[in-house]
């Protein structure tokens, strides 16, 4: 969809799976994690590290993130590094905080 948006173009569902979606932007935890992932792919002690969370909080926020399809992982070895899903997901990030820097 290019331009406006316009309601008799979107069901009921598609309305309730954008709502759904900002609810996930809408926990600061989920936030500073998108946000630190925007800048690089980090492991779960990467991110617990830069966080100053524990591991164990940042792997419950992350499956949230996954099942959302906001981030996705690789395997190296036995380490799982997580990124961000798509552009779409740092464009929300930015554009976001160009918001609230205004």
């Amino acid at each position: 969809m290019t331009g406006k948006i316009h309601e008799q173009e979107v069901n009921e569902e598609t309305l309730y799976d954008l709502a759904e979606l900002f609810k996930i932007f809408g926990d600061s935890t989920r936030i500073r994690i998108l946000f630190a992932l925007s800048e690089q792919e980090e492991s779960v002690g990467e991110l617990a590290e830069k966080l100053s969370m524990t591991q164990s909080a940042v792997s419950h926020q992350l499956k949230i993130l996954k099942q959302s399809r906001l981030v996705k992982n690789r395997r190296e070895g036995k380490q799982i590094f997580y990124f961000l899903a798509d552009h779409h997901v740092s464009s929300i990030i930015s554009q976001g905080m160009e918001h609230v820097m205004e």
